[in-house]
């Protein structure tokens, strides 16, 4: 218990942890095939775009889902829209485990995924109100935000060795019983509620606060933002073999570049959104975000070594998977009384529009004699550069 007059539980972490374990399990189904692109190809015969098409579809799905899923979440309250996301993802990740040979069954299961995963994704803000007082929540955020991050890197790793290990059909399966195990113990184990209010949680309803958070020039630039630089995280995690291959890398040493890269964004997330918390402040840690990725995007896009791309991975992480949390709660800040599941939704919508652009220019951009994407890495870096300019100008 703190000494605040608000009084809060030791509970919170245990809510925040089994949420953040089925948050992560979403992640994870999300980017299973992206470190094992090539011997995807090879498996179900099909080009690396329509093996990259796997992880798309989350993207495509959430421009759809996004909106619905906030408002349920704003109404029905986390746990049940958490709930229904865990389910629906287990069930569809067990299923595209049973026929993991059948590429349209397999791309079909990924779709059943991708609708459920907004219902988690949108809940993080929301854990973070209810649960923890107002000096505690972009640490909680970071920490919800932690496991969109553990995911993917669980899957950069486990991927490759999995799939040489046991198989397509091996691999899926285990991810779709894991999926299975952790929506389980969330749904046994989370409350919406702590037994007394960690604070305010006054809210407007959703529709009301959209039209309010539209108006607000800082929100709309945050959008601007996300949409530059959650579609970069998307693209790059997508491609992440395909990015290294032309330079020699093998799909193991893409596993652990992508593991790296989020390890990056783990610490990066917990120090800089513990330092946001401390100084009160999100803005220029936002900028901050945007200006130190480069230096890591251009080794990652022009490293020889396996050294210099590792480090180069783990600082580009570090940087821009920082400014998620911290954006996260400045919209929920600076668009108050508007719900939180809406103003998260809302950026992380804007990062799935963006993303799919972004994974298609990666690809009809690249080098067709050698497969290089030196050239849309370097435009990308274009519009970060640009973003966090105009950021650090407002």
């Amino acid at each position: 218990m703190d000494n605040d007059p608000i009084k809060v539980y030791r509970a919170r972490w245990i809510v925040l942890a089994v949420f953040g374990a089925m948050a992560a399990m979403t992640q994870l189904l999300w980017l299973s095939f992206a470190p094992i692109t090539g011997p995807a190809a090879a498996y179900y015969g099909k080009s690396d775009l329509m093996i990259g098409l796997l992880s798309m579809v989350f993207m495509i799905v959430y421009m759809f889902v996004a909106i619905p899923a906030a408002w349920a979440i704003d109404t029905w309250g986390f746990k049940a829209a958490a709930g229904l996301g865990g389910v629906l993802s287990a069930v569809f990740a067990i299923l595209r485990g049973l026929f993991a040979s059948n590429y349209t069954i397999v791309i079909a299961a990924q779709i059943g995924i991708a609708i459920g995963q907004p219902f988690v994704m949108g809940a993080i803000t929301k854990v973070a109100v209810r649960w923890f007082p107002a000096r505690e929540r972009a640490t909680a955020s970071a920490l919800g935000t932690l496991a969109l991050y553990v995911g993917p890197l669980t899957a950069m790793l486990l991927s490759p060795y999995l799939f040489l290990r046991s198989g397509m059909k091996g691999m899926l399966l285990v991810y779709g019983l894991a999926m299975a195990v952790t929506t389980v113990v969330f749904l046994a184990v989370a409350r919406e509620h702590p037994p007394t209010p960690a604070g305010s949680d006054e809210r407007v309803l959703m529709f009301d606060g959209l039209k309010m958070m539209l108006r607000r020039r800082d929100f709309l630039f945050l959008l601007v933002i996300f949409f530059i630089g959650l579609g970069l995280f998307n693209s790059v995690s997508t491609w992440v073999e395909d990015i290294i291959r032309p330079r020699g890398f093998t799909i193991s040493q893409a596993g652990l570049l992508g593991a790296l890269t989020l390890a990056g964004g783990i610490a990066g997330a917990i120090v800089i959104s513990l330092i946001s918390d401390t100084v009160r402040r999100r803005k220029p840690f936002i900028v901050l975000a945007l200006v130190g990725l480069l230096p890591g995007l251009f080794g990652m896009t022009y490293a020889s070594t396996v050294w210099l791309l590792y480090l180069s991975g783990f600082a580009f992480g570090f940087f821009l998977l920082s400014a998620g949390p911290i954006a996260f709660q400045y919209g929920a800040e600076i668009t108050h009384p508007a719900p939180e599941g809406t103003s998260n939704s809302l950026l992380i919508l804007m990062g799935q529009i963006s993303g799919i652009a972004f994974i298609f220019g990666m690809d009809a951009l690249k080098d067709p004699s050698t497969g290089s994407m030196t050239r849309p890495l370097l435009l990308q870096a274009g519009l970060i550069a640009a973003g966090g300019h105009r950021e650090a100008g407002m």
